[in-house]
């Protein structure tokens, strides 16, 4: 990468939809989707972390636990900047493994330094947990934190935010269902192969 960077998977979700834990699903040659996203992100950062609520990982990797009791990526994104000493971090959801390299260096690309987020838009709307995120952040995401409003769309709202376009959303895709995540195998396996 041009910049270097550290990188953080967000992996502390419910699943609820999914009925088990996706972080811990096998995908392609690894034994789970966190596994897959570390080792692509790995080759492409100087350093990556997890971000979750506990060290839940078959793999060696470091986790960054979150600060609170609540479960929500604004809870995970104070967490990033109050455990690390770094300026800005590039975040990706453990769910969507299609993010490749092409879309994180043209995101990379569009920062400028009074920025505070840079985040992918793909058609179907804004990918808040594909981007960049800066500790210039840190008062914004307490105040939201303070009104008890976790909903990063808003905190996007707030800061100087740079909305990246893409023309599709099929990299973005988040898998939340069984039969998206099999679909997603499938798609892998054929790419692959």
């Amino acid at each position: 990468m041009t910049r270097s960077i550290n990188a953080v998977i967000f992996a502390g979700g419910k699943s609820s939809r999914m009925g088990k834990d996706k972080a811990l699903l096998p995908f392609g040659e690894y034994l789970s989707l966190a596994e897959f996203q570390y080792a692509k992100l790995s080759r492409l950062f100087n350093k990556v972390y997890i971000s979750a609520k506990e060290h839940k990982f078959d793999f060696e990797c470091m986790v960054i636990k979150d600060t609170r009791k609540e479960t929500s990526p604004l809870i995970g994104l104070i967490s990033i900047f109050e455990t690390l000493e770094i300026n800005e971090v590039f975040i990706l959801s453990v769910d969507a493994p299609f993010v490749d390299e092409e879309i994180i260096k043209h995101l990379l690309e569009h920062d400028e330094s009074m920025l505070d987020i840079i985040v992918a838009q793909s058609p179907s709307g804004v990918q808040p947990l594909c981007g960049v995120y800066k500790r210039s952040i840190l008062p914004l995401a307490y105040a939201q934190l303070e009104k008890g409003n976790h909903r990063l769309g808003d905190l996007l709202g707030l800061a100087h935010t740079r909305f990246v376009p893409f023309e599709e959303d099929k990299p973005f895709t988040n898998l939340n269902h069984p039969e998206e995540y099999q679909e997603a195998i499938k798609h892998f396996e054929n790419s692959a192969g």
